[in-house]
This record gives structure tokens, sequence and C-alpha cells, in this order.
């Protein structure tokens, strides 16, 4: 006999508050895990491929490890210290910039940029802050022992805690499959295959896309002649699965920067005439590099690697991002989208119902 529905919807509630509890009292002990989590599953698909090719599943473990291994070791060799170094030059040069910007603006705009308006005002107010609270930061970053433990903790644990989820992925779900109340096992596998199928097509499809968006970026930017092409990228492709928010980012900054360095950067001197010279050409490439990014983007690499049935709006995944960084921080960032998903599938099966419901069609059952 089932239990009421009225306790079994209490049981349920606690178990979502205990779940909630956790991520806000551990959200920094548990990073690591759920970091580990999340590479296992975007793994167990390839090591499943491995699996049906003929090898045992410590095999392919193995095989996905030492391929890991060496893409991180080609990063750290090739790519980590350019980025690092773009990094910190593009902080202490930002000063620079920002006073490039102010003389620029003055001297194009001088009723705009009178010492007693309020638009000087604000940019020597941002201006200061740069010089005084840039410099903290990046030496905050740097010599703080516990940010260094941590980042130590993440390349430590993250990969363990994942080569072991991996290597008993399919024993894991078996098991949590055992544990699924026998009165709602079919509903339950049955929401549990909508939810997969839709983190499979964003969390795997974006990943992707992020990838190639960010390299392409990176590549495109560099050999535009760019400076700090390499972060700006990194950056644009890091954040291109939150939507429209990683191009307008990206292309901000990459123009802001291209602004910054071709506008007036060469010099012509005749006799003792110096003029500066705006190149717009190398101006216009920065911009048309975002331009052919986001014509990708939208046309070719989302639909192709992502998908039309991922059924996560952008307006409600820009919410999940919102609502569960500000209470869970950089942990609740990381589980907003799947989060996000089960709410969605959960919601959209929850609909289905009520339209099947007396509640929705009356005594008449009428349409």
């Amino acid at each position: 006999m089932a239990l009421p529905v009225g306790q079994q919807a209490k049981y349920w509630g606690i178990a979502t508050a205990v779940f909630l509890a956790a991520l806000w009292f551990l959200g920094d002990v548990i990073l690591p895990f759920v970091l580990g989590g999340a590479i296992a599953y975007c793994l167990d698909p390839v090591a499943d491929r491995l699996e049906r090719a003929g090898c045992s599943r410590m095999a392919a473990v193995a095989i996905i490890t030492l391929a890991a291994i060496l893409i991180f070791v080609l990063l750290v060799l090739l790519v980590i210290p350019t980025l690092v170094q773009q990094t910190a030059a593009l902080i202490n040069t930002a000063p620079e910039l920002f006073d490039r910007l102010r003389t620029g603006l003055t001297e194009r705009f001088p009723q705009l940029m009178d010492n007693q308006s309020v638009a000087y005002q604000q940019l020597l107010a941002i201006g200061e802050t740069i010089q005084s609270k840039g410099g903290e930061l990046v030496n905050g970053l740097l010599s703080s022992a516990l940010g260094l433990i941590n980042i130590l903790v993440l390349i430590v644990v993250v990969p363990v805690v994942a080569v072991y989820m991996l290597l008993d992925w399919d024993n894991m779900t078996a098991k949590i499959d055992e544990m699924l109340p026998r009165d709602h096992v079919e509903t339950v596998r049955m929401l549990a295959r909508e939810i997969d199928a839709t983190l499979a097509s964003f969390i795997r499809g974006q990943g992707t896309v992020c990838l190639v968006l960010g390299t392409y970026y990176a590549v495109a930017l560099m050999l535009a002649g760019l400076n700090f092409g390499l972060i700006v990228g990194f950056i644009a492709g890091l954040i291109t699965f939150i939507p429209y928010v990683g191009a307008l980012v990206g292309g901000v900054l990459a123009v802001g920067l291209a602004l910054f360095q071709f506008w007036g950067a060469v010099e012509v001197v005749d006799g003792e005439t110096v003029s500066y010279v705006t190149n717009w050409l190398r101006i216009g490439i920065v911009a048309g590099i975002f331009g052919l990014g986001q014509f990708l983007e939208g046309n070719i690499l989302t639909p192709k690697l992502v998908g039309e049935s991922v059924g996560l709006h952008p307006v409600w995944l820009l919410f999940a991002l919102s609502v569960f960084g500000s209470l869970f921080g950089f942990v609740g960032m990381l589980v907003a989208v799947p989060i996000a998903a089960i709410i969605g599938v959960v919601a959209r099966w929850g609909i289905g119902q009520y339209r099947q419901s007396l509640l929705y069609r009356g005594q008449s059952g009428g349409e």
C-alpha cells in the first residue's frame, strides 16, 4: 500500500531541504566532488564507447586518464604560461589604458569632459578605484595561502574523484536505481532519462561550443594582432554557455582593447609635427571576428552540437544562475544548470499530469 500523498510530499520536501542545507553549509568543501562528478558524468559516454569497442572498464578509464594527462601537460607547456602572462599584463596595463581613454575623450569631447561635469568625476573615480584596488586584488590572490591551498586541493582532489566516480559510475547508478521507491520507479526512471538527455545535450554540447569558440576567438584575435587576444578569447569562450553574455563581454572587451591599441597607435612624423593615425581596418577586423563567431554559434555550432530539444530557455537559465550563484556562490553556479534542467523536466511532466487531471478537464472530461 502506497503512502498517502501528503506524507510523500513531506518526505520529498525534507530531502530537498537537506540538499539545499548541504549546499549552504558545505559549499566550499563539496566543490571538488561536484567538479569531479561533473567530469565523470561528461566522460561516461566515452568510457561506454570504449567498453563497446572491447575494452574493460578499467582499461577505458586508464585510456581516458592518460589522454587527459597528455592534454593537461600540453596546456601547461604551451597555453597556460602565456595565459597567465597576458592576464597579469592586462591587469597592470588597465590603469594606463583607462588614462588613455580619459585623455582621448578630453581631446575629442572637451565639453563632456569638463572638470566639473558628472562624466569627468565618474571617470576620475573609476580610474582611482582601478589604480588603488587592482594591485591589491592581484596581490591578495597571489599571496593568499588559503587560496593557494584551495587551488592545490582542486588540482589534486578533482582528478582523483573524477577517476573513481568514472570507474564506478555504472555501479553507482545501479545502486541508486535499487533505492528508488518501488511505487514510483518507472516514473522516476522516465524523468531521469529526460533529465539525462537534457543535461547531455546542454552540458556536453555547450561545453564543446565553449571550447570551439574560445579557441577560435583566441587564435583569430592573436592573428589579428590584438594584445591580450588569448585572455580575451579564453574569457569569451568560458562564459559562452551563458546566453548572449559571453559574446557581449568578449566583444566589448576585445573592441575596447582594439580601440586603445589601434586608435592613434601609429605615429606619422612630418618634420616637427606628429599626428596619430587610427587603424580602422584592424578595429573592424576585431569586431568582425566576434560577428563571425556569433554567426557560427547561432547557425552552425549550437544547432548541431546542442540541438533544439534542450528545453532550457535562456531567461530560465539566467535566472537559475543568478539565484543559485547568489545563494550558494561558485558551487551554486556549478549546480544551477543541472538543477534548472531537473526543475524544467519535472515542471513539464507536472503540467502534463495536470492537463490529464480532473482539476483541468473537469467532471465532463471535455477539452
